[in-house]
């Protein structure tokens, strides 16, 4: 198998030769490449660059996410649009194509539904929300129908396989919106957002931090086909998830970001070692952080992180952690 081969087994729910690997985003990329992130750059002058500039700007966008896979054995690259060159997720996703052929799976954002309002907009959505419920609901619709022509344009290009939707909904201790509200505001326009995408052939990734068990029944129904990043800092456990869900959904995540800024080498390889313990059996699961790997996190307990995943990645192999 190849890269993108292994991830779509594991979308699937199907058992690979191993367990394949990936993150959201790798932000580290100037302590490991020596150069910014793609999504830190602001090309203002987009305009006013020669065509060879403008293909250069857009080969070493693709070239930092190849480095970056390659270097950790990642199967996906998770594109992110780039302020000031129009089309850029699809500018990338060809010279990644170019350079890479079918190697990796491609996916970039794709997510309109609600999510935690940020605490200047906190209130004003919350009045929103409580006295105009029918227009949050249909602006809702249109997000969702615009996406769906979004995405039909992306498919006749043929260069992406799927959507990561990240909007967040919940909190470590409890989702913003109520389960009766979720059910009211969220779902119906997450199932829609998944449907569609899913009829033109897209696979699709749900990323949510948070504790989710009290909304996990919801995400499930609308049949993304895996869920992201499952988080332990909120109580997440991976086992009881893939005990009751592992036959409808893949799970991806749950290596313990917090540990890994502020944790014990023993306490990050304990949590890798759960992780796998937990998603390996019976395949379905991709192994990752609990969110991304995040700025002033240290490249060493990445790596650390990953040394784990290398050894037991295999199918048939122990792994340690499990409680």
């Amino acid at each position: 198998m190849n890269h993108r081969e292994r991830f779509m087994t594991a979308l699937e729910r199907g058992t690979p030769d191993f367990v394949p690997t990936f993150e959201l985003v790798y932000f580290l990329t100037m302590e490991l490449l020596g150069k910014v992130h793609p999504t830190a750059r602001r090309l203002a002058q987009w305009d006013q660059m020669s065509p060879n500039e403008q293909r250069l700007q857009v080969s070493d966008a693709a070239e930092v996410y190849l480095s970056v896979a390659r270097r950790f054995k990642h199967s996906a690259i998770f594109i992110h649009q780039i302020s000031g060159i129009p089309d850029s997720v699809l500018r990338i996703a060809e010279e990644i194509r170019r350079q890479a052929d079918t190697e990796f799976f491609l996916m970039c954002h794709g997510d309109t539904t609600l999510s935690v309002p940020g605490g200047d907009e906190m209130v004003e959505f919350t009045y929103r929300v409580a006295d105009e419920p029918e227009s949050v609901k249909e602006e809702q619709r249109i997000k969702v129908e615009r996406a769906h022509e979004q995405a039909a344009a992306y498919a006749g290009e043929g260069l992406l396989d799927g959507f990561a939707l990240c909007a967040d909904y919940c909190f470590n201790t409890n989702p913003f919106f109520s389960p009766e509200q979720f059910a009211e505001f969220v779902t119906p326009y997450l199932r829609n957002l998944i449907d569609g995408y899913r009829r033109l052939g897209y696979y699709v990734i749900k990323h949510t931090d948070g504790n989710i068990m009290p909304i996990i029944d919801q995400l499930v129904s609308c049949e993304p086909h895996a869920l992201h990043s499952l988080d332990p800092q909120a109580g997440v456990d991976i086992c009881e998830v893939k005990r009751r869900y592992g036959d409808r959904v893949c799970l991806i995540g749950n290596v313990n970001c917090g540990l890994l800024q502020t944790g014990s080498d023993e306490e990050v390889v304990e949590s890798a070692g759960h992780a796998l313990a937990c998603g390996k059996p019976g395949g379905g699961y991709i192994f990752s952080t609990s969110n991304c790997v995040y700025t002033g996190m240290l490249p060493e307990r990445y790596e650390l992180m990953m040394s784990v995943w290398e050894s037991e990645r295999f199918y048939g192999a122990a792994s340690g952690g499990g409680r």
